[in-house]
């Protein structure tokens, strides 16, 4: 068994596995670490863990030490430095005219690389503007084109909710959200009305999936046969929260309501996440590609 501890370098991103050591770790310390990008300093998030070490692939790296107060007055000036060198990376996309936009200047730790993340409609050749940046700032030059999600994870903003974005607030990873998910949950596929400000589906779409699945199993779908108290009929309506049908009896052509567990489906209905093609045009964009 491998005693590791948890460490993030971003308030609400992945968690990275290091070696303390002998180190006397505690929740919230930040700790200088290598990377794979170079040294950075991350938060300690979690501690006092053992794993086998047979699960990491790779190595797991030792904390190289626990923050001094030199390395904070270092993080402060590679603050300063982020935001110089934004602006001046605005300046010279500007002045090679490409067409994107840009979404955060990152510094590492030890000043070995400085990465710029941006988003653009399409391909952008920016190998001019890394030649231009490098000779500014003499060192190692990265840009990332990231897409819709993250840029809202980055900057951050309101839902329609009126809560501050899941994604920077607490989720570490995104995961994948379908039009199918809303179909089964009953919402209507109005754009506006499931997809976030990023543009894509709401990533709370998932929280309750799992449970809308299990309901999906076991509740008769729509236009499907079954046998009630009151005769036998067709549901023209159920609630997969409350287990509650509205059935047409054939007999009468009266509505009534009942349980799900108080029917028998004799054949069950259309699945109701099944899309027309008109349907999949207009709401394919709210899907990652």
């Amino acid at each position: 068994m491998l005693k590791i501890i948890g460490v993030r370098f971003k308030s609400v991103g992945k968690v990275y596995y290091f070696d303390p050591r002998e180190l006397d770790v505690k929740m919230g310390d930040k700790v200088i670490v290598e990377t794979a990008r170079g040294v950075e300093c991350g938060e300690v998030c979690l501690t006092d863990r053992e794993i086998d070490d047979s699960k990491f692939q790779n190595p797991v790296k030792p904390v190289i030490r626990i923050a001094t107060e030199q390395d904070f007055r270092q993080i402060e000036r590679n603050k300063k430095r982020e935001e110089e060198a934004f602006e001046i990376c605005k300046q010279k996309i500007e002045a090679h005219g490409l067409k994107m936009n840009l979404i955060e200047a990152e510094t590492t730790f030890d000043n070995s690389k400085l990465l710029f993340y941006f988003t653009a409609e399409s391909r952008v050749d920016f190998r001019e503007l890394v030649k231009d940046l490098a000779s500014v700032f003499r060192t190692r030059i990265e840009l990332r084109q990231i897409g819709v999600r993250d840029e809202a994870k980055m900057l951050g903003g309101l839902g329609i909710c009126g809560q501050p974005f899941c994604c920077s607030r607490f989720l570490g990873e995104f995961h994948p959200v379908s039009i199918k998910m809303a179909k089964e949950q009953s919402l209507s596929l109005n754009p506006t009305k499931i997809s976030g400000t990023c543009g894509r589906l709401m990533c709370c779409l998932k929280y309750e999936q799992d449970s809308y699945e299990q309901l999906f199993k076991i509740t008769p779908k729509v236009g499907a046969i079954v046998s009630t108290a009151e005769g036998r009929g067709v549901v023209e309506e159920a609630n997969l929260l409350t287990g509650k049908l509205r059935v047409k009896i054939d007999k009468t052509d009266n509505v009534v309501t009942v349980s799900k567990d108080d029917v028998e489906v004799i054949k069950d209905g259309r699945d109701p996440t099944r899309m027309s093609k008109g349907e999949m045009r207009a709401l394919k964009n709210l899907e990652d590609n």
